[in-house]
C-alpha cells in the first residue's frame, strides 16, 4: 500500500488542505473537522486505496484500519490542518460549527433519559395490557404501585433533564437540579402559585412543570452563566457557599418568572404545531419521516425527534409520529437485511446482514444501516421504499405509541391502548407490512454483481502490496481470553465500525479487571500513543488489534499504562496493558475491550458459544482461509 498516494487522494476527496480545520486519528481512523462538508466527494473517498468506510457524525471519520498512523504522517506532511494533537479534536482555537454544537448539546441532554423511560413506559405498557386482558386488577394497589414507578420518572422529569443539562454545560449538578427545578416542584411552592403568588411585586405565572422539559433546559442554561460569573468574582475563602447562593438568588426568581413560563409555552407551541400538522396531513407524515430515517439516523439528526416525543407523551400520553416512523424503519432495515442474507453468495455479506436483520428486529438498526444499507444502493432504495409504504399504512391506521422506547417486536407492547384494542392489532399490521414489503424488494432486485466493485479492487491491491511473511499461515491459533470479563459479540459494540465487522472479526469482552493479557504468542506491532489500542501479529501471520473501550482515545492516555512496546516478542498470558476501568466509566465512557484479526481477507475467526470469565479460557481460533 502506498501511504503517501492514499494519504494524498483522501485530501484531495476531503476538499484539499484549506477545508480541513482539524484533523485527528485514533487506533482505526481519521478524525476530520471541515470548513466546507459540501466540498467533499464522498463517492470518490470511498474508492481511495485502503480507505475501509466512511463515517459522518458531525465530523467526517474516514476508517484505515492498522494502517491509520502511516497514512495520518502523510497527511501531516502535506499541511499543518488547525495544529493537530493525536486526536484531541477539541482544539481551544477552532471555532466550532453552530450546527453540531446543538446537535451534540441535544443528544448529551436526552440521551442518557432513553433507558429509564424506555423501562419505565415498556412496563407500564407491559401493566396495560395485562389489564386490558382482565389478567390484573387495575384498581389494585399492587397494579398502582408498579404504575407509579412508570408516571414517576415523567413526573420528575424536569429534574432528571437539569442534571443532564448540567452535566453537558459541565457545571454543579445538584445545584443546577435545585435552581432549575426542584424549587417549581416544591409542594409548598406549588401550593403557592395555585392561590397566586407574586415576587417584588411581579406575578408569578401559574405553571403545573412536571413532565416539562424545556423550563428546565432555559433553567440550567442561565444558572452555568450565574455559576461562571460568580466564581469568576468571587473570592477563593468564600467560594464554597458564595457560588451556589448567588446563583441560586439569581436563577431561581428568573425561571419562576420568565424562563419558566417561557419554556412551558415554547414546548406547547412546539406539540400543537406538531400536532397541527399531524392532523391534516398525519398519515403522510409518517411515512415521510420513516422514509428519511436513513440519513437521518446517518447524520444523527434523528435525536432532534427526541424532545418532540417526551413532550407529545409528557402532555397527551400518546405519540403518533416519530415511534411508528421508526417502527416501519426498523421493520424495513430488517427486512432487507434477512432478504440480502438469504440471497447473496458472498460469504461475509451473508454474515454482516444476517446479523444486522436480527439486530434491526429488535430494534437496533446501526449494523445493519452502517454495515449493509448505506453501502449499497439498491439495499437503500429498497429501506426507503418500504419505510415510505410501511409509514403510510400506520399513519392511516392513525397508531399511536404509549410509552418511550424504540419500537420492535421486543416492544410491541408500547402500542397497548385498554380504550382502543386494536392500536397493538394496527401496528403489528404495519410491522410486517414494512417487513414484507422490504424483504420481497431485496429478495427480487439485488445481485451480487451489484456488490461495491472498489471493495474488491482495494483488497487486491492490499493483497499486493503486502510482503509475503515467512510463517506457516496453515497453522491454526488458539486464543485464550485476554481480558477477564462477560465475553459478548461484536455485534453488541456500540461502534458501528467494529459491530459491522468493518475492522474485521473477533469478539469483545465487557472487562471486570483492568488488565489486558497476550492471548497467544505473537509481536507486538503497534502501540498507540494514547494506550488505549495495541496491534499485535500471531506466529502464523493473523494480524490482532486490541481497543480498549469506545471512543477512549478522548482520555488522551489516561488511566491506560502499557507495559510492552513496539517490536516486543511476548508469550500468551504476557500482560500488555493496565487500565482503570473505575475512572473510565466515571469520564462517561464504555470500557468494552475490542479484539479482532485485521487481515481478514487471509484469515477467518472461528467463534465458539461462551461467556468465559478467565484469561485462561479460549476465546477463539483463527486460521489461514
Amino acid at each position: 500500500m502506498d501511504y503517501k498516494k492514499t494519504a494524498a487522494d483522501i485530501l484531495k476527496s476531503v476538499g484539499g488542505e484549506n477545508n480541513v480545520v482539524h484533523l485527528g486519528h485514533c487506533a482505526t481512523r481519521l478524525r476530520f473537522t471541515l470548513a466546507d462538508d459540501s466540498k467533499v466527494n464522498i463517492d470518490e473517498l470511498k474508492k481511495v486505496q485502503g480507505v475501509l468506510e466512511v463515517v459522518n457524525k458531525g465530523q467526517f471519520q474516514v476508517i484505515i484500519g492498522n494502517n491509520v498512523l502511516e497514512v495520518y504522517d502523510e497527511l501531516i506532511k502535506m499541511g499543518k490542518f488547525g495544529q493537530q494533537e493525536n486526536d484531541n479534536n477539541n482544539s481551544p482555537s477552532k471555532k466550532k460549527k453552530i450546527g453540531p454544537v446543538v446537535l451534540d448539546f441535544i443528544v448529551n441532554v436526552f440521551q442518557p433519559l432513553v433507558p429509564a423511560m424506555a423501562g419505565a413506559g415498556i412496563l407500564k405498557a407491559i401493566l396495560l395490557m395485562l389489564s386490558t386482558l382482565n389478567l390484573v386488577n387495575a384498581e389494585g394497589q399492587t397494579y398502582l404501585i408498579l404504575t407509579y414507578i412508570s408516571d414517576s420518572v415523567f413526573y420528575f422529569l424536569p429534574i432528571l433533564v437539569a442534571f443532564t443539562v448540567a452535566k453537558a454545560l459541565k457545571v454543579d449538578h445538584i445545584t443546577a437540579a435545585m435552581a432549575a427545578m426542584s424549587m417549581l416542584l416544591f409542594p409548598n411552592m406549588l401550593t403557592l402559585m395555585q392561590e397566586g403568588a407574586s415576587f417584588l411585586s411581579f406575578s408569578i405565572t401559574n405553571v403545573n412543570y412536571s413532565s416539562q422539559i424545556f423550563p428546565s433546559i432555559l433553567g440550567v442554561i442561565l444558572y452555568a452563566f450565574m455559576e461562571r460569573l460568580f466564581t469568576k468574582i468571587s473570592p477563593k475563602p468564600i467560594r464554597v457557599f458564595f457560588v451556589p447562593m448567588m446563583s441560586l438568588l439569581v436563577t431561581v426568581p428568573l425561571t419562576l418568572l420568565v424562563l419558566g413560563p417561557l419554556g412551558f409555552q415554547l414546548g406547547t407551541a412546539m406539540t400543537s404545531g406538531i400536532l397541527f400538522i399531524y392532523a391534516k396531513i398525519g398519515w403522510i407524515t409518517v411515512g415521510l419521516v420513516a422514509a428519511l430515517l436513513p440519513f437521518m439516523i446517518a447524520t444523527g439528526m434523528h435525536k432532534v425527534l427526541v424532545p418532540y416525543g417526551i413532550s407529545s407523551l409528557s402532555s397527551s400520553g400518546s405519540e403518533g409520529l416519530v415511534i411508528p416512523a421508526l417502527l416501519a424503519h426498523n421493520m424495513a432495515e430488517s427486512g432487507a437485511n434477512l432478504a440480502l442474507s438469504f440471497k447473496t453468495k458472498n460469504k461475509s455479506l451473508k454474515s454482516i446482514s444476517l446479523s444486522g436483520g436480527i439486530s434491526a428486529f429488535f430494534g437496533i438498526t446501526e449494523p445493519a444501516l452502517y454495515g449493509v444499507t448505506l453501502q449499497r444502493k439498491p439495499i437503500l432504495i429498497g429501506v426507503i421504499i418500504s419505510s415510505l409504504i410501511g409509514g403510510l399504512s400506520l399513519g392511516v391506521l392513525s397508531v399511536a405509541a404509549y410509552a418511550l422506547a424504540n419500537p420492535s417486536i421486543a416492544s410491541i407492547t408500547i402500542f397497548v391502548q385498554p380504550d382502543n384494542p386494536k392500536n397493538i392489532l394496527f401496528a403489528i399490521i404495519g410491522l410486517i407490512i414494512s417487513f414484507a414489503t422490504s424483504f420481497l424488494i431485496t429478495l427480487i432486485s439485488w445481485k451480487d454483481k451489484e456488490l461495491p466493485e472498489h471493495t474488491a479492487s482495494s483488497k487486491e491491491q492490499d493483497k499486493e502490496n503486502t510482503p509475503i511473511k515467512s510463517v506457516n499461515i496453515s497453522e491454526e491459533v488458539i486464543l485464550n481470553q485476554p481480558v477477564q470479563g462477560k465475553v459478548i459479540p461484536l455485534s453488541e459494540v456500540d461502534d458501528a465500525v467494529f459491530s459491522t465487522k468493518i475492522m474485521g472479526d473477533g469478539m469483545a469482552v465487557i472487562p471486570s479487571i483492568g488488565e489486558l493479557y497476550a492471548p497467544a504468542d505473537g509481536v507486538i506491532k503497534m502501540i498507540f500513543d494514547t494506550n488505549h489500542a495495541l496491534g499485535m501479529e500471531l506466529e502464523n501471520g493473523a494480524e490482532l488489534l486490541f481497543h480498549i473501550g469506545i471512543d477512549t482515545v478522548q482520555l488522551g492516555g489516561k488511566y491506560f499504562e502499557a507495559q510492552v512496546k513496539v517490536d516486543d516478542e511476548v508469550k500468551a498470558g504476557d500482560l500488555l496493558v493496565k487500565f482503570d476501568i473505575e475512572k473510565i466509566i466515571e469520564e462517561g465512557y464504555d470500557p468494552t475491550t475490542v479484539i479482532v484479526v485485521t487481515n481478514q481477507d487471509r484469515y477467518s475467526v472461528i467463534v465458539p458459544e461462551t461467556e468465559n470469565a478467565g484469561k485462561e479460557e479460549m476465546l477463539m481460533t483463527v486460521a489461514s482461509k
